[in-house]
């Protein structure tokens, strides 16, 4: 599925301006069908199943207990 310019900025909840700017950086694909650019919905997939394992792995690593260091003295 092809989305515009401003259906890309709504998905991706991002200025119109910035999505012009990364499709002239070629960070985003997109073909001219000679009236507007067009967007491939499908090439951001890889980009938020990497985020949801990212944020996994976060909450993991929140969850974990803080080990105690062993070389600390107690100097009491």
């Amino acid at each position: 599925m092809y989305l515009s310019i401003k259906e890309t900025a709504e998905y991706l909840s991002m200025p119109e301006a910035q999505i012009e700017n990364m499709i002239r950086q070629k960070r985003i694909r997109a073909i001219f069908d000679g009236e507007q650019y067009l967007v491939y919905k499908e090439q951001f997939n890889n980009h938020f199943q990497q985020l949801e394992k990212y944020k996994q792995l976060v909450e993991e690593l929140k969850s974990e207990p803080i080990p105690e260091d062993l070389d600390i003295k107690d100097e009491d």
